[in-house]
């Protein structure tokens, strides 16, 4: 997975973390998330306010 797999990260996130809400998730945690996800393979530096921003809107989906 790469950081523009919004649809995908977020569905892995939501299996791993099914208690937490995602609007409430800062950014530092969600990318240090991302970053640890079994499967995830793209560089950390790629990552910015936009990417995480799409992700958790992605996520909040996810769970509804």
């Amino acid at each position: 997975m790469k950081w523009t797999d919004s649809q995908a990260l977020a569905e892995a996130l939501a299996e791993l973390y099914p208690q937490v809400d995602p609007a409430t998730v800062r950014f530092t945690d969600l990318r240090a998330w991302v970053l640890a996800l079994p499967g995830f393979d793209d560089a950390p530096e790629r990552c910015g306010e936009r990417i995480l921003e799409a992700l958790q809107q992605a996520w909040i989906a996810e769970r509804d």
